[in-house]
């Protein structure tokens, strides 16, 4: 065999052995993760999904994110397209806690890792572990907190109203049931209204406005979050009373718009719920469980509380 033969079989082999691998290192496959939230016109979901967005740039993920809307049946569609896709992680913020276990079913069946986030469904979801999780915060703490505050300003005495939040919703519950937690253990503050606002600052204007109407005699207002506390300071203000003096006012998220009320000394108290820290949070767990990794099946992100003396320690974060 001549040496020019030799040669050319000498090449063809290298090339074939390159060409299934040999020193050429395989590309690692880009992570896409599904996000279903409940409504994009959210001031603190807006918040979180900007958290997230952070945390899958910051190690190359990919996120489809989809608004529900507030409905059902669109977050249901969200999770099966997800399903179909076949996409490495599905996120979850779901519209009403109660409805989650179909979405739950799905996502097992097909063996994607699945996150709950913000939203805490019921308790159905921890007999997956390490296949689903929730990541978020003690909503119950949140209303406790919030109360105790507005307690303080009234010093264990008179009227609360409480604005809820969306029904079905497990803020709203959790939420509410601290409020009455703390007001159950002071006997002279009574709850004379509590009506749900939709997380809305517009809707709580009017709600404020209803309520006001009436005549009677309201202390503080108890919000499930700022932006309702920011609407109820709004009507107060138009009612020509002095909001965080004749009317104490308590919301919760410690969002931007919240801090600033309490710059100018007219919201009482709120608690901060770290988006941040949920955001990332959610990714974080996410991945851990497509690398088989131990995480338990809640992940808790503590609530702070935010008062006049140390609301600027927030007002950064």
């Amino acid at each position: 065999m001549s040496k020019n033969i030799i040669k050319i079989l000498i090449l063809c082999l290298s090339t074939i052995f390159l060409s299934c691998g040999g020193d050429k290192k395989e590309s690692k496959k880009q992570l896409e993760f599904g996000v279903s939230m409940p409504n994009f016109d959210d001031v603190f979901l807006s918040i979180l999904r900007k958290a997230m967005e952070s945390k899958a740039e910051e190690l190359g993920i990919q996120l489809s994110i989809e608004d529900s809307k507030g409905d059902i049946a669109k977050q249901l569609e969200h999770v099966e397209n997800f399903v179909s896709k076949g996409v490495d992680g599905i996120i979850i913020m779901p519209i009403d806690a109660e409805a989650a276990e179909k979405m739950t079913s799905k996502t097992v069946e097909a063996g994607i890792p699945l996150v709950y986030m913000n939203r805490k469904p019921s308790d159905h979801f921890k007999e997956y572990k390490g296949k689903v999780a929730f990541v978020g915060s003690d909503e119950d703490f949140a209303g406790e907190v919030q109360m105790r505050g507005l307690a303080k300003a009234m010093n264990n005495q008179g009227n609360v109203v409480i604005m809820l939040g969306e029904f079905g919703h497990e803020g709203t519950r959790g939420r509410t049931r601290g409020v009455k937690k703390v007001v159950e253990q002071n006997p002279d503050i009574k709850v004379i209204e509590e009506q749900t606002a939709d997380w809305q600052r517009k809707d709580a204007i009017d709600l404020m406005n209803d309520w006001l109407s009436k005549g009677e005699t309201i202390n503080a207002v108890a919000a499930n979050n700022d932006e309702m506390a920011i609407g109820a300071i709004l009507a107060i203000e138009k009612a020509g009373k002095i909001p965080n003096k004749d009317i104490f006012v308590g919301g919760v998220d410690a969002t931007p718009a919240a801090l600033e009320m309490m710059d100018q000394g007219k919201m009482t108290v709120t608690v901060f719920q770290d988006a941040k820290g949920q955001g990332f949070g959610g990714i974080e767990t996410l991945v851990k469980m497509i690398n088989k990794e131990e995480v338990p099946s809640i992940v808790w992100v503590p609530f702070l509380p935010v008062t006049q003396e140390n609301y600027k320690e927030f007002m950064n974060k």
